[in-house]
């Protein structure tokens, strides 16, 4: 379990239980009255702390502008921006008209006072309507926080642009654009369980956000100098990494670009739920991240549920195959033969028979008599078995307490979905169950090892380990 110590004592002017709170006060004050909408709260809020852009996907009416008009109340002091783009949308809609006192003076500048290049939090309704010369100033604008404005480019205080489609366009002229926005998150219509709350939701909504949880500018100065001390542990490295090779498996491509903003993310959700160090639970955001597309999240997400609890000593998968291969390796020595000898060393024949047609008696081998082994090799293979069974042990020690830290680490974690803590009980809870049944079917391997017939002697060497 990561630290809650406070690692950076200069970061706020609370301590991290107290920001903590703050930012679940904040958190609940921002979904007040959405429906659904909660993750999406979070993931988005975190997105902006990071300074980092989301994208909205999802069909009209499903809260999208509402999210970003929400978010903006979340900041001090920040100025707000919003525009619907059109396949006619100009420049001046974005950025502002044209400086008629610049033009008199032979200079190309804008009057950007109101507009994007001036807004903290910025809003852009079907953002991928717009046409090279907009996107082109864009790119500029979410990456490097500057603006060119004439002959001079220009710092803007943009914390972070909440940009909204109906839909991803394939058209790969849009696709460097797509990818300044680090985070992706699909937003449909609400459940039909979810409904009838969504109807009984007064028709005039009023959202007051207290002024003490709002972020200022400095606060996120600071978060911004202190993300990089976080500490990414091997284990969360290896992790990604094993995500990384199952994305490059299933042909969807992530930019190295993408992975070091995610490690980013990463880490100022540890820094900011108070803690000095990336754990596992916090790749769960990688699904917002890593997907090029919508439908690709829910199979990032499976993914990530499947690796609950293997991150650890040993893998289940990697246990099936050691198993299965003793078990290959018993059924072969039970079933083993070896030539019938008698005491005086000869090979034993049965009586003389006839064949068929009454002719001539001819000797024949007997049957071959079962295998019979050494006490050597049978304690080795029993020893092998059981080293791997008291491995098992420990993995489902391992498990109990990684089930432990749901319940306190996972179920108060600020940015995690709200019912993620039962899912991950569930699939660690399977994944125990299926552990324990690779561990019954190792002590049948070991018992079967024991129970081998015995030689009179053991002249037997010991046998090789078994290769999974």
């Amino acid at each position: 379990m990561a630290a809650r110590a406070n690692p950076f004592p200069s970061l706020m002017s609370e301590n991290p239980p107290q920001l903590r709170a703050r930012l679940a006060e904040l958190l609940d004050a921002l979904g007040c009255g959405l429906i659904e909408r909660d993750t999406a709260i979070r993931v988005t809020l975190l997105t902006a702390l990071a300074a980092e852009h989301v994208l909205l996907i999802g069909p009209p009416g499903t809260a999208k502008s509402e999210l970003a008009r929400r978010l903006h109340l979340a900041f001090r002091d920040a100025a707000y921006f919003e525009r619907l783009l059109t396949r006619f949308s100009v420049p001046e809609e974005l950025f502002g008209p044209l400086s008629i006192a610049a033009l008199e003076r032979d200079r190309y500048e804008r009057q950007t006072a109101g507009f994007l290049p001036t807004a903290s939090i910025a809003f852009i309704d079907e953002v991928f309507k717009a046409n090279s010369a907009i996107l082109n100033a864009l790119l500029t604008l979410l990456n490097e926080r500057e603006f060119d404005n004439g002959a001079h480019r220009v710092a803007t205080p943009l914390i972070t642009v909440v940009g909204a489609t109906n839909d991803v366009p394939e058209d790969e002229i849009v696709a460097a654009f797509y990818d300044r926005f680090l985070v992706r998150m699909e937003l449909g219509p609400v459940s039909a369980a979810a409904f009838f709350d969504l109807v009984r939701l007064p028709l005039e909504q009023g959202l007051s956000v207290p002024e003490r949880l709002r972020i200022g500018r400095d606060e996120l100065q600071r978060l911004a100098a202190a993300v990089d001390a976080v500490v990414l542990p091997e284990v969360v490295v290896h992790l990604l990494a094993d995500l990384r090779a199952h994305l490059g498996a299933q042909d969807i491509y992530v930019s190295d670009r993408r992975w070091r903003k995610l490690v980013k993310l990463l880490k100022t959700a540890a820094l900011t739920d108070g803690r000095d160090r990336v754990t596992v639970w916090d790749v769960w955001l990688a699904q917002f991240c890593t997907a090029q597309r919508p439908e690709q999240q829910q199979a990032v997400a499976q993914w990530y549920a499947t690796r609950l609890g293997t991150w650890r000593a040993l893998d289940p998968e990697r246990m099936q195959r050691v198993i299965a291969a003793f078990e290959a390796q018993l059924e072969l020595e039970v079933n083993a033969a070896d030539l019938n000898y008698d005491a005086a060393g000869h090979l034993s024949l049965d009586d003389a028979i006839n064949d068929a047609k009454g002719g001539a008696q001819a000797p024949r081998m007997t049957f071959m008599r079962t295998r019979r082994y050494g006490d050597t090799h049978i304690g080795a293979r029993v020893a092998q078995v059981q080293q791997l069974i008291d491995a098992i042990d420990g993995y489902v020690l391992d498990l109990d307490a990684t089930l432990r830290e749901v319940a306190t680490e996972v179920a108060a974690h600020l940015w995690l979905a709200r019912d993620f803590a039962a899912t991950a009980t569930r699939n660690l809870e399977q994944t125990r169950a299926n552990v324990l049944t690779l561990r019954a079917r190792a002590q049948d391997v070991r018992d079967g090892f024991a129970a081998l017939p015995r030689l009179a002697a053991d002249d037997e060497v010991t046998p090789a380990p078994i290769a999974a």
